[in-house]
């Protein structure tokens, strides 16, 4: 993948997995928050990068999980919703005890603890300087934290999502299960949705599609790759439209 043009606005989308601590799979890792927030804050105090961030809840609870059992839908996903809000806070404490200043906006109305999610707000919080989380997914149930990522990303006007997974791009296959997998250092979105590839999900990737957002995905844990990504450097995987595609049709 050649490098390209340094990102002055993106979002990051982080599973919540990501935060997991793998002695008891499941609840917060202090020491992976702890690593992701000196990684934003490095950034931010170099590059001077405008940095939205939407967390994922699975680490704490899924909607869609087994562990949801028999629950009604709308419930299990509200509590999805809940489990966003607890890893965003932890992350805005991290962040904060780094030295940099953050907001998180929640599309669920809790004043308490958070701001509500309003679009003008949020831009002006990034263009002072900083970090905003958004938490509560769409405030609404059957939609994930990946179509929440593509939504703010485009509301926000960023370049690109940038999303921080346990691998270091995409690949044909699952290489944890696949030694030969092949990873690619480029590949349009047609092409994820019709090989059925997990980088984010069909609702997600149809938005930035539409829209030609690029999606960076690359393995978060390895340090420094945030700062790569933004710079430009050929890290990860490189989704985005096809350039073939006119984009006026």
């Amino acid at each position: 993948m050649p490098d390209r043009a340094p990102f002055k606005r993106v979002l990051l989308k982080l599973s919540g997995e990501a935060f997991s601590d793998p002695a008891v799979k499941g609840g917060i890792d202090p020491g992976i928050v702890l690593q992701v927030a000196r990684e934003i804050v490095e950034l931010k105090s170099s590059d001077g990068t405008e940095i939205g961030v939407v967390v994922g809840g699975g680490n704490i609870f899924r909607g869609t999980s087994p562990a949801a059992g028999g629950m009604d839908r709308s419930s299990a996903d509200h509590m999805g919703m809940l489990a966003t809000v607890i890893n965003a806070l932890a992350l805005q404490d991290a962040i904060e005890k780094a030295g940099l200043e953050t907001r998180v906006m929640t599309a669920i109305d809790m004043q308490a603890i958070a701001e509500p999610y309003i679009r003008r707000r949020a831009v002006r919080h990034l263009e002072k300087g900083r970090v905003v989380i958004f938490a509560a997914g769409l405030g609404v149930p059957y939609f994930t934290t990946d179509t929440t990522a593509a939504q703010r990303a485009l509301e926000i006007d960023a370049e690109a999502i940038l999303k921080g997974t346990g691998v270091d791009g995409v690949y044909d296959r699952d290489p944890r299960t696949h030694p030969d997998a092949e990873r690619y250092e480029q590949i349009d979105f047609l092409a994820v949705l019709n090989q059925g590839l997990k980088v984010m999900d069909a609702t997600a990737i149809s938005l930035c599609m539409d829209n030609r957002l690029p999606i960076v995905v690359f393995e978060l844990l390895q340090e420094g790759n945030i700062r790569r990504v933004v710079r430009g450097e050929a890290v990860g995987t490189l989704v985005r439209a096809d350039s073939t595609i006119d984009p006026t049709v």
